[in-house]
Order: structure tokens, then C-alpha cells, then sequence
């Protein structure tokens, strides 16, 4: 019995909600770009274990010009951002969708790359700041936030800097992590995600995540939306 027939017999109604809701219309929404909607849904859903449901949304995004070296960035950029249990279970979710559709390890990305300029100043004020307030407090964390994430992980060129951006806001909405929102939101922003996109990104996680993460998240969004256009 697939998974869809026993939704009939337990609990039909959310079936239909899938079919006629999420599928019918939530996907069919022109503030975001399908390609977008499955990078924010599989952020999700990596960030919160639901294994399950991934190896769909990850078809949805190879069906929506996401390569397999895109979601391999994003499986590497959410190990620090959701912790790395959490990626090696999409790993192992993940793996199947590819060898159903025999990608192999060719099209993913190369450990050794040329990474993206750095913005030496922007640097120097953020990495000023957090080891000033935090680094008498845990040292280690705040040195490798320097080393592996910022001179590192977020120049990796695998995947667009909005893009990134993109994934990591959906992974801390999903995970209800709201007091980081205001850095990552403001930084994917200025990376290219415009208002609109932001906004169809909690309509879209209120699906998958639950609506009391999106709901959680929509006074900061609207306070930086508010701060952004004072400008």
C-alpha cells in the first residue's frame, strides 16, 4: 500500500489538502519561482529531519533547474547552520533520488575550489564585533564562525550567494531560530531576495514547518521590511 492510499484510510482529508492546497495551488504561486519555493522546502526540511518527505522535494527541485551540485552546497551549507547529523540524514535520503536518476559523483562539486571574493572590510567589522561581545565566552565557536563559515562556507561558489542566503533563512524560520533571522533576512536581501520573495518564503514554510514558526517569524520580517523601505 503507497503512502497515499493510506492517507485515505487514516487521514483523508490531508491528502486531499496536499493535492488540492499544496500541489494545486501553493506551488503554482507567482511570488516565487518554483526553483526557489523547492530550495526553501528542502532547506526546510533538512533543518528539521523530515526525511520522509524529501526524497518528493527533492525531484521538485532537480525538475526545477536545481543541480545536483546546488543541493549538494546546501546540504554542506546546512550541516553548520542545523547541525551535521541533520545533513548526513538528507544525505542518506537524498541518495536513492540520485541513483534513480543516475547522477554520479562527476556533477557534484569538487572539495577543492576557488572561493568568492571577500568583502575584507564587512569581514573585519563582523568578526570586530562577535569576538569583542563573545569571545571571552566561547572562543572556539567564535573562531571558527571566522575560519570555517565566513572565509569559507559562505564563499564556497557552488551556489549563489542569494541562494545561500535563501536557504539558510528558510532553515532558521523552519527551526524557529527567530533571533538570527535579522542578520541572515537583511543579508539575503541585499544579496537579491526582494520583499515579495521573502514573504512567499513564510508562506511556503507555514505549510512545511508548521504555522506557528512562520507566525513566530513574521514580526521580524515585517520590522525589517519596515527599516529597509525607511531607507
Amino acid at each position: 500500500m503507497t503512502q497515499s492510499n493510506y492517507a485515505e484510510t487514516v487521514a483523508p482529508q490531508v491528502q486531499r489538502n496536499l493535492d488540492n492546497v499544496i500541489d494545486n495551488d501553493l506551488w503554482k504561486r507567482k511570488a516565487l519561482s518554483s526553483r526557489d519555493r523547492s530550495i526553501v522546502t528542502l532547506s526546510g526540511l533538512i533543518a528539521r529531519g523530515q526525511l520522509d518527505a524529501m526524497p518528493e522535494i527533492v525531484g521538485k527541485a532537480l525538475d526545477s533547474d536545481v543541480s545536483p551540485d546546488e543541493i549538494a552546497e546546501i546540504v554542506n551549507h546546512l550541516a553548520f547552520y542545523t547541525g551535521f547529523a541533520n545533513a548526513k540524514s538528507a544525505i542518506a535520503s537524498i541518495g536513492p533520488v540520485y541513483a534513480a536518476r543516475d547522477i554520479k559523483a562527476q556533477q557534484l562539486p569538487s572539495s577543492e575550489l576557488e572561493l568568492l571574493p571577500l568583502n575584507e572590510e564587512q569581514e573585519k567589522q563582523r568578526a570586530n564585533y562577535v569576538g569583542s561581545t563573545f569571545g571571552d565566552v566561547s572562543p572556539g565557536t567564535v573562531q571558527y564562525t571566522t575560519d570555517a563559515l565566513f572565509r569559507d562556507l559562505w564563499l564556497r561558489p557552488g551556489l549563489e550567494p542569494r541562494d545561500r542566503s535563501l536557504a539558510t533563512v528558510a532553515a532558521l524560520v523552519a527551526t524557529g531560530q527567530v533571533e538570527q533571522v535579522n542578520f541572515h533576512l537583511n543579508k539575503a536581501m541585499d544579496n537579491g531576495l526582494t520583499q515579495e520573495e521573502a514573504g512567499e518564503v513564510l508562506t511556503t514554510l507555514a505549510f512545511y514547518s508548521g504555522w506557528p514558526k512562520a507566525f513566530s517569524a513574521l514580526p521580524v520580517f515585517k520590522e525589517i521590511f519596515e527599516k529597509r523601505n525607511e531607507k
